[in-house]
């Protein structure tokens, strides 16, 4: 793991280069001469997110919520046909707009019925 290097003559924040002569990579000062050879040769890493669908999530209690909006959607598993709906709350840019639906008989999670299956996001 990459960690910060200071200078240990003048306390300034050393960073990482390239020595030509020696083919190594340093932390250099860049106020002073001082540099070290870098024990670590990490200096950038980058953790590639997978992309997954979108997930209903935790749904405990939602029918009960008063600050969700109802709809009158049937529900597929009980028929009842009084839901609550939010969006898929992923905190990514690809974010399509998702409406999951929870029953406010049973506590079930679905969403609409009308959308393509190859598009309908995992429950």
């Amino acid at each position: 793991m990459a960690s910060l290097h200071f200078c240990s003559e003048c306390n300034n924040l050393l960073y990482p280069k390239a020595d030509p002569q020696r083919r190594v990579m340093v932390y250099a000062c860049r106020i002073c001469a001082y540099d070290e050879i870098g024990e670590n040769q990490c200096v950038y890493r980058n953790d590639l997110l997978t992309v997954t669908k979108e997930q209903v999530g935790v749904t405990n209690d939602l029918g009960s919520d008063p600050t969700l909006a109802h709809s009158k959607m049937s529900c597929p598993k009980c028929g009842h046909d009084d839901a609550v709906f939010f969006q898929d709350q992923s905190k990514r840019k690809e974010t399509r707009m998702i409406l999951f639906y929870v029953c406010t008989k049973c506590d079930h999670a679905y969403t609409d019925p009308t959308l393509d299956l190859e598009t309908q996001p995992e429950m």
